[in-house]
């Protein structure tokens, strides 16, 4: 038995051989060794970073639509209280909405500037130095910039990331909360093995814990290879690439932002309507647009040249440092001052108190004096001198609260934007899908100081008029009817004698 397993041994291994050797002839040396296969590695945990990219992009193209460009001229940069204290000035408010748009791109470039470094494609990992020459002169190698139809395309797919990448979130928070529980459980039960009675309950649900922990696991995991969380960083980053250069080539054409790459302009293939374009050009049929307020005075580059000096267009005509000055306030706003949050959050309150003056005590009014700065509490002082303590007159009191309505109107927006604006990006670093709809032109970012200063100080003096009458209407209110309570004592106590 023993001579006939080695003999089949040996035969299994002469077989073997002469495959080896069949095989070895008739395939090429080339491909006696196969190509090695590298996997790119995959984004992992950086999708939940990489979604928020895109959750920005998907919002800045949305603010890039003709229906919102017409909004925003229409509407938003007609508000009556941007007109009273931020600027009446149309070209620059555009220019501010211009400007935070550049700024917000300019912020996403270069998270995925950082991003591109992981990458094997070597045009991805030059991706910063890309987008500083497509920005500056419109030059576009690699064909970044997508039409608009493959543009919406491309849209709807990281629409899809986000959603799915979010999805993933929320399913990993509940494996770990059933992870927790399991554990919490198998820990219970070793304590408690004295309990037979609730030592069978515990058992059933430490099994149906087991259950769902396995189908949270498959869950996940089926999440992982359909999200952003799969993909390689080529994949993603190329995806962020191509978005970055067609929003930026679609923020020139909006708002008319001259561009040439030898010496012909740049632009998406689908223009705007003339309704919708911010600044059209003069002639619709040509491809060339009107500079808009932010590009640097061609007069100082005449006179820069005039002098002997070279241009360097990285250094003095950086598109992206240009159209972003405007972000920076001028030193008469509150933006400057840090004090564009502080005044929407007192205006807020003093709103409320306007509503409700009957309900504002003593203690109430004191914390809204300690919220003014000292500049707001001398014009205040100022304003009440020679005020007298009565505050009597129903005609008047009509009056203040007429006017304080009126300046409410249009300065309780500008407040309330501004909150929305600053909770909106403190919230963005945790929320996949952030919705910034109010530009900083809308919020006392931009307002000029003593302007809105003057207006809280008259919303100030109506307040404390409008409750003092309060005050008096109910403590005059109060007396009558204690004096009608007596009156109605003393004739009970007569008409009892």
């Amino acid at each position: 038995m023993m001579a006939l397993e080695t003999w089949l041994v040996k035969v299994k291994k002469t077989i073997s051989s002469s495959f080896d050797t069949v095989r070895s002839a008739t395939v090429p040396k080339a491909a006696a060794k196969p190509a090695l296969v590298i996997k790119k590695s995959s984004v992992g945990v950086l999708a939940f970073e990489i979604a928020g990219f895109m959750a920005k992009l998907l919002h800045l193209w949305q603010s890039l639509s003709d229906k919102s460009i017409t909004r925003l001229r229409n509407e938003s940069i007609s508000l009556e209280g941007v007109r009273k204290i931020v600027s009446n000035d149309e070209d620059f408010l555009l220019g501010l909405a211009c400007a935070e748009m550049v700024e917000n791109l300019r912020l996403v470039a270069k998270s995925v500037s950082r991003l591109s470094k992981k990458c094997e494609d070597s045009n991805l990992r030059s991706f910063d130095r890309c987008l500083e020459e497509f920005s500056n002169t419109g030059r576009d190698p690699h064909h970044w910039v997508l039409s608009w139809k493959e543009m919406e395309a491309k849209i709807k797919k990281m629409d899809h990331f986000v959603t799915i990448t979010a999805t993933l979130h929320r399913e990993m928070d509940e494996l770990l909360v059933v992870e927790n529980s399991l554990r919490k459980s198998q820990l219970l039960q070793s304590n408690k093995e004295r309990d037979l009675g609730s030592l069978t309950f515990k058992e059933q649900k430490i099994t149906e814990l087991q259950q769902k922990l396995l189908w949270q696991r498959q869950e996940v995991k089926y999440l992982k290879e359909r999200s952003l969380w799969g993909r390689s960083f080529d994949t993603a980053t190329l995806l962020l690439a191509k978005s970055i250069f067609t929003i930026l080539a679609r923020i020139k054409l909006v708002f008319g932002i001259a561009n040439t790459s030898h010496g012909h302009p740049i632009s998406l293939p689908r223009s705007l309507s003339a309704s919708a374009t911010v600044y059209p050009s003069e002639h619709p049929n040509t491809c060339n647009f009107v500079s808009g307020p932010l590009m640097k005075n061609p007069k100082s580059e005449d006179d820069h040249h005039q002098k002997g000096g070279t241009t360097n267009p990285d250094i003095d005509h950086g598109f992206f440092e240009v159209n972003s000055k405007p972000m920076k306030p001028p030193s008469s706003t509150l933006g400057a001052a840090a004090l564009s949050l502080h005044y929407a959050n007192l205006i807020i309150v003093i709103e409320k108190m306007i509503r409700s003056p009957q309900l504002v005590g003593i203690d109430a009014r004191d914390d809204l004096y300690s919220m003014l700065p000292i500049s707001i509490r001398s014009s205040l002082r100022a304003r009440l001198k020679g005020v007298g303590f009565s505050a009597s007159d129903p005609f008047l009191a009509g009056e203040w609260r007429d006017a304080l309505h009126k300046i409410l109107g249009w300065l309780s927006p500008l407040a309330h934007n501004m909150i929305k604006w600053q909770s909106e990006r403190s919230f963005e670093q945790q929320n996949l899908s952030p919705k910034t709809n109010v530009l900083l032109l809308q919020t006392l970012y931009f307002a000029n100081q003593e302007k809105a200063e003057a207006a809280i100080t008259e919303l100030l003096v109506g307040l404390n008029y409008i409750w003092r009458f309060e005050r008096e209407m109910n403590a005059k209110a109060l007396l009558e009817c204690t004096n009608f309570n007596g009156f109605l004592n003393s004739q009970n106590k007569i008409s009892s004698d």
